[in-house]
């Protein structure tokens, strides 16, 4: 079959593998229909180094079921499937918590022996991990839910630990596709005012359209200051950080109020980082998030997307098949394409 390898920094080749096999009754096996490429996909392409071996390369997917092992009970041949960005068996004291990215026997599909980038994909522990989706869904929906196998319910996840209520001013730092999903979901969760932190002119319109009310440009200490300006000084209750790099990091302590919380989505590229007086503790303010707990969140999901409460797959605004994903990812580096659909 064929699959995505990275064999060091911007170096995304289409090879022939061995498809997956069955190596646990736990498992199940689906040829998948749907996958894209991620924008912490780019952290490996600008600083992976040379790997002879490759790297498998994929964490999303929608695919259809075609085998499993005999302890599989909650999929069928033929189902289709969302496929989260971790498996989880569902069943560990993290799971049981809501906390499925700590799952003692999880794992994340991107760099694991079958990622999701590929023809076909093994799923660990599949009835802790896969949601088939109802039979007969539109498949023009197929985009949005893709998004919930990472970006849309990252987003979500960003505001839910943030603890996005109304009434709540909310900052998002960020204009890729997690940043705009996170705005989407700010809304969704009732919050009266949503700053987004972005310069893409494209990007910063489609994340007006989900809801945000101010859009800030600038960066470093003038974006801060433009941000405490339409809070009359006071700062947002609310920062929803979807970047990753410590310059994001920097600005959401330099708005996030007194007492507010700042959550983390964006993968850190850095282990030390500010937390002292200036920063953090002299403002009693509170830093939570971490990956999402996609699983926790799909089945509540699936039906929003199906009856068009939301539409969260408008991130994607290319669509190219597996044979031409490095084209994919160059554009999404040169931030020509927001979000890259990928047909294998």
């Amino acid at each position: 079959m064929r699959a995505a390898l990275m064999y060091g920094a911007g170096d995304v080749r289409v090879v022939d593998i061995p498809e997956p096999t069955i190596e646990a009754p736990t498992d199940a096996i689906i040829r998948v229909t749907y996958a894209c490429v991620c924008g912490s996909d780019l952290h490996p392409y600008h600083d992976l180094r040379d790997t002879p071996e490759g790297r498998h390369m994929g964490h999303e997917a929608i695919g259809v079921v075609e085998q499993i092992g005999d302890e599989v009970s909650t999929l069928a041949i033929g189902d289709t499937v969302i496929v989260p960005f971790a498996w989880s068996d569902g069943t560990c004291a993290f799971c049981l918590d809501g906390i499925t990215t700590s799952c003692v026997h999880g794992g994340f599909f991107d760099a694991a022996p079958s990622a999701t980038q590929a023809e076909k994909l093994r799923i660990p522990y599949a009835d802790g991990t896969a949601v088939a989706i109802p039979a007969g869904t539109d498949e023009a929906l197929m985009p949005s839910l893709l998004t919930l196998s990472d970006v849309y319910l990252t987003g979500y996840h960003a505001a839910i630990r943030g603890g996005v209520e109304p009434g709540k001013t909310v900052a998002v730092i960020g204009d890729g596709a997690v940043g705009l999903s996170a705005v989407l979901a700010a809304k969704q969760l009732g919050a009266e005012k949503i700053i987004l932190m972005g310069r893409h002119t494209a990007r910063t319109d489609l994340g007006r359209e989900f809801g945000a009310t101010d859009v800030v440009a600038e960066r470093g200490q003038e974006g801060v200051a433009n941000v405490l300006a339409l809070t009359d000084g006071e700062g947002v209750h609310v920062v929803l950080e979807a970047v990753g790099h410590m310059p994001a990091y920097e600005q959401a302590y330099g708005i996030v109020r007194p007492g507010g919380v700042i959550s983390r989505v964006g993968v850190p590229q850095y282990e030390d980082a500010a937390v002292g007086f200036m920063s953090l503790f002299g403002k009693n303010a509170t830093l939570t998030g971490g990956p999402a707990t996609i699983r926790a969140y799909l089945e509540a999901a699936i039906p929003q997307v199906i009856d068009g409460t939301i539409n969260p797959g408008r991130v994607f605004d290319r669509e190219l098949s597996l044979d031409d994903i490095a084209e994919g990812y160059r554009l999404m580096d040169s931030r020509e394409a927001l979000k890259v659909l990928i047909r294998p």
